[in-house]
């Protein structure tokens, strides 16, 4: 029997969805679950943006696009960017894809060579897909750990003395997935400064700069010295709850001929209708996803006070995105669960409430204890109700 490749059969996963499954099949065997497992929008896309691809259909919108998007979208993308992060960005810089995620392997494509040992800098907790496409597309992906002390930020002088002369790429995500955790202006300036001095290309992972809770969102394209180098890449999925269009952006001035050669290798081209949808949904009015926003930020304050008052947990407050990242390592002694994951599995199918695991995301951070992450992208009823169950869990089963 022809065998699969070693890239293929070791290829990682976004466990999330491995998760959901789980979750799908208790609840067709009859299970009341509470699920705050994935992080998706629980909104409708809004009705302004449903129109423009319906419109785009019946105006015959069906064919192939450039392999970089249409004009027009790469122009409301320009502009959109131009706006929200401070800095002068051109249309021609702008490639759209099927979605924000083909640009972490597009930008591996692009700026590492397969097998000669090139380093990736990623976030650890941090969204799986970076180190799993680093090690498919023959680079070393090299984790960066997040801190509890720090926001769940990183040391700036560790990020320096991890550099070495194979190093290639840094990735950043600000707001973060799975802590929540904002880099600061200052943390911002001090990584750009190592950026330039060791000439590092950085992967700016945006996709939740509309979920800033306090204060305003900052690119660390906007520092002087690093437009040039950074890749920004942003999308529809979460700021405009359209996960299932598959709708992404990248923007760098160098690379974006490159990616747009690499949407001719892949997908010829972004969903045409779609693209519609999205120039509407950056052009039209901001009142619905303004609303979204303000809404997960109550939500954010619903869940970390009710953490907080469980016992053996303890949640920081995340300046951004819809995820809590609550330390569990107290609670776990107390239900007598070895690590997050056990826990993990006991919330589920004892208590019925559905999260994820801190080795979802990547390795434990040495000395920092067991976590879980909450996605806060759920009603308030589900949030009052799931963390009501926790304690129930507690009282059922605390050895």
């Amino acid at each position: 029997m022809p065998q699969i490749s070693s890239r293929t059969s070791g290829l990682g996963t976004e466990n999330a969805f491995v998760v959901l499954k789980e979750v799908n099949d208790l609840i067709a065997q009859g299970r009341e679950i509470i699920s705050f497992c994935i992080g998706q929008p629980d909104f409708n896309t809004p009705p302004n943006i449903c129109e423009a691809a319906i419109k785009a259909i019946r105006d015959g919108r069906h064919g192939y696009t450039p392999s970089a998007g249409i004009p027009e979208l790469r122009e409301a993308v320009a502009e959109y960017v131009s706006m929200t992060r401070g800095v002068e960005v051109e249309p021609d810089w702008v490639v759209v894809a099927n979605g924000a995620k083909p640009f972490i392997g597009f930008t591996l494509l692009s700026v590492t060579d397969y097998g000669q040992g090139h380093e990736v800098l990623y976030p650890n907790p941090g969204f799986p897909i970076y180190s799993s496409q680093a090690v498919a597309h023959g680079a070393v992906p090299v984790p960066l750990h997040l801190l509890e002390s720090k926001d769940f930020s990183f040391d700036v002088d560790k990020l320096e003395s991890m550099i070495t002369p194979k190093t290639k790429l840094l990735i950043l995500c600000s707001p973060q997935n799975p802590t929540g955790g904002v880099l600061t202006r200052e943390t911002l300036e001090k990584i750009a400064e190592i950026a330039i001095k060791h000439d590092l290309w950085v992967y700016s992972d945006e996709v939740y700069s509309r979920m800033v809770h306090e204060g305003e969102f900052m690119s660390i394209a906007s520092v002087p010295g690093m437009l040039e180098r950074t890749i920004i890449c942003d999308g529809a999925s979460k700021t405009y709850a359209m996960t299932g269009w598959r709708l992404g952006y990248a923007v760098n001035q160098k690379l974006a001929p490159y990616f747009s050669t690499w949407m001719t290798n892949t997908t010829s081209c972004p969903n045409h209708m779609t693209q519609w949808a999205m120039v509407e949904a950056l052009r039209g009015p901001q009142e619905e996803p303004d609303r979204m926003m303000a809404i997960f930020k109550e939500r954010r304050d619903l869940i970390v006070n009710g953490l907080n008052e469980v016992e053996g947990i303890t949640c920081l407050s995340p300046g951004g995105a819809f995820y809590a990242w609550p330390n569990i390592t107290e609670l776990c002694r107390i239900v007598g669960a070895s690590d997050s994951e056990e826990f993990r599995k006991k919330l589920l199918y004892d208590a019925g409430v559905a999260v994820l695991a801190d080795i979802h995301f990547g390795m434990r951070v040495p000395g920092e204890g067991q976590h879980i992450r909450f996605s806060y992208a759920t009603s308030n009823e589900n949030i009052i109700e799931g963390i009501e169950r926790i304690k129930d869990f507690i009282r059922t089963n605390r050895r």
